[in-house]
C-alpha cells in the first residue's frame, strides 16, 4: 500500500478539467467518428432485405376441439410456407370455480351449486416476416377461439 502524497496530475488520472482548444477539437473528432460508425445503412438496401421476426400466437378457448382444430390449421399453414414452427405448446388449463346457494331467499336447507369454467391455452412460435403471418392467420377461426399475435424483433 502506498500512503504518500499524490501529485495533481496523477490524482485526476491524466485528464485535466481545463478545456484547451486542442482537447475540444480532439473530443469533437472522436464523437463524430463514433456517430459515423453508427449511421444506418442506405434506405434502399434496408427495405430490400426481408426481416424475420419472432412471432408468438397465443390461442385460448373453452372448447378443446375447436382450439385443437385452429392449432392444427396454423401449424399446417406455417409448414406449407416452410417456416420454423414450434408448438403447439399446451399451457396449464385455468379452472375457474363459482359456488353459490340454490335458494334465492336464504331459507330452507343449505344446498349449493358448483359451476366451473375451464380455459384451455396453446402457444405457437413462428419465425417469419409479418406479411407471411397475415396470410397464415387469415384462415377461418372457429367460434369461441381467441387469437393473440405478438411480434418481437429478431
Amino acid at each position: 500500500l502506498f500512503f504518500g502524497k499524490l501529485s495533481s496530475s496523477s490524482r485526476s488520472g491524466g485528464i485535466s478539467n481545463s478545456s484547451s482548444p486542442a482537447a475540444e477539437a480532439e473530443l469533437e473528432k472522436g464523437s463524430t467518428m463514433a456517430y459515423a460508425a453508427m449511421k444506418p445503412a442506405k434506405q434502399g438496401l434496408e427495405e430490400s432485405q426481408e426481416q424475420l421476426h419472432r412471432i408468438r400466437i397465443t390461442l385460448s378457448s373453452k372448447n378443446v376441439k375447436n382450439l385443437e382444430k385452429v392449432c392444427a390449421d396454423l401449424v399446417r399453414g406455417g409448414k406449407d410456407k416452410q417456416l420454423t414452427v414450434k408448438g403447439p405448446v399446451r399451457m396449464p388449463t385455468k379452472v375457474l370455480n363459482i359456488t353459490t346457494r340454490k335458494s334465492p331467499c336464504g331459507e330452507g336447507t343449505n344446498t349449493w351449486d358448483r359451476f366451473e369454467l375451464r380455459v384451455h391455452k396453446r402457444v405457437i412460435d413462428l419465425t417469419s416476416s409479418p406479411e407471411v403471418v397475415k396470410q397464415i392467420t387469415s384462415i377461418t377461426i372457429e367460434p369461441g377461439v381467441e387469437v393473440e399475435v405478438t411480434i418481437a424483433d429478431p
